[in-house]
């Protein structure tokens, strides 16, 4: 089944100590390109992150969203710097030395200096973190997946409509060959017996006209190449995913032989049905750019 590259998927992970919620958007893109937001202290999770994603996606703008709770009462402790105290006790004892003056420090002045106290975290358990997190990657992953699945299979709907519509279009392009070459038959001879005044025309000589002429107008090798291609399109839309790039350089061949009946065509119908086919491609792969 062929999928989208617009999707969403959220997911959460949630045990005694903590809450992990994922989730991962996406739009058109001609490569895979990842966004991902996420708490500074857990950036060196970053490259398994990425890993863990390419097995939900090959190919889009994915923005990323990672946020953690800590559901403990109170994570923090407080810390006490004895070193950094020590060396205020010696400056403070050095300085009324030096300058002749009461060294009144008491601890409760000591403990207000700077770094002598600070509330810190403990240290996270890596692997314990890691474990919830690629639980909720991978629900979110799915979750994305599933929805790039529903969207691409309204997307092959539509071009199988649209694949229809061009084969009507061919069809009639191919109905009118006949009908121009009788008309420019007819107009052929009608010149010729208003020229020599005479029914006896050479059939022949006529014939050969009708040639040359059918050389320059025949459209049979683009309308079997354009129905050919429209085969394997319809083919590759049953195939798996990753078929994007193979679709539009498929509609890009499309579109040359759309190109070549109309500087061929030399009726207005015909300009018209060319007309009508190449928008019809533009449609096609308009589409296509939403493929994975």
């Amino acid at each position: 089944m062929i999928k989208s590259m617009t999707g969403f998927g959220r997911a959460e992970y949630q045990d005694e100590n903590k809450k992990i919620t994922v989730e991962i958007k996406s739009v058109n893109h001609r490569y895979l390109d990842f966004n991902i937001k996420m708490p500074k202290k857990f950036s060196f999770y970053e490259a398994s992150i990425r890993a863990l994603l390419k097995e939900y996606m090959s190919r889009g703008k994915v923005d990323v969203f990672i946020t953690y709770e800590d559901l403990t009462k109170s994570r923090t402790v407080l810390q006490f710097n004895e070193k950094i105290a020590a060396e205020y006790v010696q400056y403070f004892a050095k300085m009324s030395q030096e300058f002749s003056i009461q060294n009144d420090v008491t601890a409760s002045v000591l403990g207000r200096m700077p770094e002598v106290f600070s509330m810190e975290e403990p240290e996270l358990d890596e692997e314990e973190i890691w474990k919830g997190m690629e639980t909720a990657i991978r629900r979110a992953g799915e979750a994305f997946s599933a929805s790039r699945e529903r969207e691409g299979a309204n997307l092959a709907a539509d071009l199988d409509q649209k694949l229809d519509g061009m084969l009507s279009l061919v069809a009639q392009i191919e109905e009118r060959g006949p009908m121009l070459l009788q008309a420019y038959r007819e107009r052929i001879e009608a010149k010729v017996r208003e020229v020599l005044q005479d029914t006896q025309l050479d059939d022949s000589r006529i014939a050969a006209e009708v040639v040359l002429y059918s050389d320059k107008i025949c459209t049979d090798e683009e309308t079997v190449r354009l129905k050919s291609h429209v085969s394997h399109m319809k083919q590759v839309l049953t195939e798996a995913n990753g078929i994007g790039r193979k679709l539009d350089f498929m509609a890009q061949e499309m579109n040359r032989e759309a190109n070549t009946i109309l500087s061929k065509a030399n009726d207005l119908t015909t300009t018209d049905l060319g007309i009508d086919l190449k928008t019809e491609i533009e449609k096609i792969r308009e589409q296509i750019q939403n493929i994975e």
